[in-house]
């Protein structure tokens, strides 16, 4: 089974989605057949390099809102982080652009740590307030997964990596994704939103079944005896 997930570094509802995601998946008994790809998906491609002003009125701004309402969207996201585990910080979070930020995923993706190093740039962003689109804090952050964290700054001085991030935002909007995170599984059915753990421990369960179905079990013919080493006549 594939899954693929595009996802945000800068969406909230994506570390919570991908959390409960990831619990479901743990529980899934044949975890170990299913394979999850990560995609790249900007909600903001316009953002800066470095947030001017406090964050209620970065967001503001982005979205047409006033700050007092900024705030209260804030506090729907703290909620709903709360209830997988997760702490959002929104007095330190610096809303920057994500775009080198998913360059780092796919350049981990070689070293088999594109899934350790979207947990950490999603926990940088939205826990410790790390501004995701300075390079050396990016090269810092790889450092804690025992990557190469000058080599990755190297990397980002060039375009490396740039038509790979460019061509799944490209793929996100060819398969139908008007928003984040957005699981497709198998290239079957697509899932939209943070959705409750219990819903993908189904969705799993549902396409496994479909995808191995059960063998008739066949009749034992009149005559027929059975023992420990099989059937005969």
């Amino acid at each position: 089974m594939k899954i693929e997930l595009w996802s945000d570094f800068a969406c909230p509802f994506c570390y919570i989605g991908k959390t409960r995601f990831d619990s479901a998946l743990a529980k899934f008994k044949h975890k170990d057949k299913v394979e999850v790809i990560y995609k790249a998906y900007q909600l903001n491609p316009n953002a800066p390099l470095k947030m001017e002003g406090s964050a209620s009125e970065a967001f503001a701004k982005g979205h047409r809102l006033t700050v007092e309402q900024a705030e209260k969207k804030f506090e729907m996201f703290v909620t709903n982080a709360k209830t997988v585990g997760l702490e959002y910080n929104y007095d330190i979070i610096q809303m920057t652009n994500s775009f080198d930020a998913h360059r780092v995923a796919k350049w981990a993706r070689q070293f088999n740590k594109e899934a350790d190093v979207t947990n950490l740039l999603m926990k940088a962003y939205f826990t410790d307030g790390k501004n995701i689109a300075d390079h050396q804090t990016l090269g810092e952050l790889v450092s804690e997964l025992e990557l190469d964290g000058k080599e990755l700054e190297k990397v980002l001085k060039t375009d490396d990596y740039k038509d790979t991030v460019n061509a799944e935002i490209k793929e996100a909007r060819e398969v139908g994704v008007q928003g984040v995170p957005f699981f497709v599984l198998n290239r079957k059915y697509g899932i939209s939103g943070a959705q409750p753990e219990d819903y993908f421990s189904q969705a799993l369960n549902q396409l496994w079944e479909e995808e191995n179905p059960l063998k008739p079990i066949s009749k034992m013919t009149k005559g027929q005896t059975c023992d420990d080493e099989g059937c005969s006549i």
